[in-house]
């Protein structure tokens, strides 16, 4: 068993399809989303970068969130996407435990930052007058440095306790990137405090920062509701209610696929709920937070006004 263990030194994917031409149609719809997201999230970044208007607490966050969100996507798209083409699902053990270290610390991230951005709305409507004085810059800089930091010790902890376990059952993932459920399924080892401290944490963290979240919301809306004018009501909640949406799929569908016993994992319907929190949250952010915002709209016109000045003034 040993000998067996120390010789693996690479795991098999589960692919969608063992049909030639269903591989490379899946290949060219992950292709396709990945570059939606992905220049989705990137316009995000120049534009709040560029227009110093958007120089405020409510886009630095939202930045900070398209950054995450093209890592988060770049992790488990493209490689899947590569490996559908070429019909290869074979992945080392070092690049399984990178691939399941950066989903991780992206996964914790994304949900804290969602959280933090729960505070930012919470402040600026219950709170306007202190906004400025409560979300200055420096406490969104801490606040962000701190789901960075704990969240790259989240990820290190679980990823090396993952891997200091023993494969010696099988080498094949049944999901279409790793995660750490399913190498649990396949690991020989004794898996009940990875299980405990896995169950706990997430746990810990995810009914934390929903419960911070709904009392968030709990105190916005209420406030939003005595607010006299009806119009100042359908702003408020048009920026919460997708907010509310798009932790709601996230949650959801992470808890359902990670938190179920692992005799029930692995299955097809289980790898396309893993798609949902894995590719639809960071290819829908850009949408939802952003590309239906005026001021992001507005952005936009005047960064291209801008670049197409200098491009006519260089022409002459």
């Amino acid at each position: 068993m040993s000998n067996l263990t120390n010789s693996m030194t690479e795991f098999l994917l589960m692919g969608f399809s063992d049909t030639r031409e269903l591989q490379i149609l899946y290949s060219l719809l992950f292709f396709l989303v990945y570059s939606a997201g992905l220049m989705g999230n990137l316009l995000i970044v120049i534009i709040t970068t560029m227009d110093r208007r958007l120089h405020t607490p409510m886009y630095f966050f939202i930045r900070n969130l398209s950054i995450v969100d093209i890592c988060f996507i770049s992790v488990t798209v493209p490689p899947a996407s590569i490996n559908s083409m070429v019909n290869n699902r074979v992945i080392s053990v070092t690049g399984c435990a990178t691939q399941i270290f950066l989903l991780v610390w992206m996964a914790y991230v994304e949900f804290t930052l969602l959280t933090v951005m729960a505070r930012d709305r919470y402040v600026v409507i219950c709170h306007p007058l202190l906004y400025p004085v409560i979300m200055n810059p420096q406490t969104c800089l801490q606040m962000t440095l701190t789901c960075l930091l704990t969240g790259l010790l989240y990820a290190s902890f679980h990823t090396g306790l993952t891997f200091q376990l023993s494969f010696c059952q099988s080498n094949v993932i049944h999901q279409f990137f790793c995660d750490i459920p399913s190498l649990l399924k396949i690991s020989c080892s004794e898996i009940f405090f990875n299980l405990v401290s896995l169950l706990a944490s997430a746990l810990g963290i995810g009914v934390g920062c929903f419960a911070f979240i709904t009392a968030s919301y709990i105190r916005i809306f209420s406030t939003v509701l005595r607010f006299p004018v009806k119009e100042d009501q359908r702003k408020a909640f048009s920026t919460c209610i997708p907010h509310i949406i798009v932790i709601s799929l996230f949650l959801i569908s992470a808890s359902y696929v990670h938190l179920q016993p692992l005799s029930d994992s692995g299955s097809i319907k289980n790898m396309i709920i893993s798609v949902f929190y894995s590719i639809v949250p960071p290819f829908l952010n850009p949408i939802i937070y952003s590309l239906r915002n005026k001021q992001i709209k507005e952005g936009i016109r005047v960064v291209m006004k801008r670049k197409i000045f200098l491009f006519l003034m260089n022409k002459a």
